[in-house]
């Protein structure tokens, strides 16, 4: 796709995300706009996806949501895509529907693989994903996309030990370094660090770019995936900003979890423009 049909994606994918949070007055609008370009880029143009979906994925790329909260760009990206119909977006955090606050496997929504939300479990699942890929021969990759305050978490870092040990290379994951969790900046409420520093030092191969400029997030994927199947994981330090897109959401930890009235609502849209339909 040419850059324009993207971001006009990625401006329609940012409109349902802040219809779905106002319509039930919850959810995580923030981090979900931040890394809407990122997720567009992934499933329109840079993943390998096969017809129809199933849970072996096997021959075709996969992708893991970590920080299972942004659940509202995972589920407009996945409806876009074609893995339900769009008009299933209404139904978001409400009794019996199939997009629940957090995605979960039971409802059997297409294109969810793992229940997500616990914070710190992703980057362990991806590398089993990846691990089961290179047992049976499989040379497509694997995607994963987590917080930066989710890496308060040991569990990430007990993964970050195994992935290079273990030379998965077919593994590429992605860190949304917005400097917001739901407490605060992140540097006030446990500072992080040289995180290039400190995952070159676990042994991954990383590189940064930036999430929210479509030509830097296609530019970055691609080269991570040219440095793929070369011994080394890779970490893509992802800078963004919370709330991208709607200028009184941006950079702000407040929207991490906290849902647009009918006035911000309508504020909201007349900065998103979108040649798609809304749902």
């Amino acid at each position: 796709m040419e850059i324009k049909e993207l971001e006009n994606i990625a401006a329609q994918v940012r409109r349902d995300i802040v219809r779905m949070v106002h319509a039930c007055q919850s959810g995580h609008p923030g981090g979900s706009l931040g890394c809407t370009d990122y997720l567009v880029a992934l499933y329109f143009e840079v993943m390998k996806r096969k017809e129809g979906f199933d849970m072996d994925g096997a021959g075709e790329d996969l992708f893991f949501l970590s920080n299972g909260h942004i659940s509202p760009v995972f589920y407009s990206v996945l409806a876009r895509a074609g893995y339900f119909d769009k008009s299933e977006m209404s139904t978001f955090r409400k009794i019996n529907s199939r997009l629940q606050g957090h995605p979960t496997t039971h409802e059997g929504l297409p294109g969810i693989r793992i229940a997500s939300g616990s914070l710190g479990q992703g980057l362990s699942v991806a590398i089993g994903a990846a691990l089961t890929k290179k047992l049976n021969g499989d040379n497509s990759l694997v995607f994963s996309l987590h917080g930066d305050g989710e890496l308060q978490e040991g569990q990430i870092w007990e993964a970050a030990m195994f992935a290079p040990h273990n030379k998965v290379d077919n593994l590429i994951s992605a860190i949304d370094v917005n400097g917001q969790q739901i407490d605060g900046p992140t540097d006030q409420v446990l500072n992080l660090g040289n995180l290039k520093a400190k995952w070159e030092a676990f042994g991954w191969d990383v590189m940064e770019m930036n999430g929210n400029d479509m030509q830097d997030v296609l530019r970055g994927l691609e080269l991570a995936k040219s440095k793929a199947h070369k011994a080394k994981p890779i970490m893509i330090l992802m800078q963004t900003n919370m709330g991208h897109g709607v200028d009184f959401m941006t950079g702000s930890h407040k929207w991490h979890g906290v849902a647009p009235n009918d006035e911000q609502l309508e504020a909201a849209l007349a900065q998103l423009n979108s040649t798609l339909e809304d749902y």
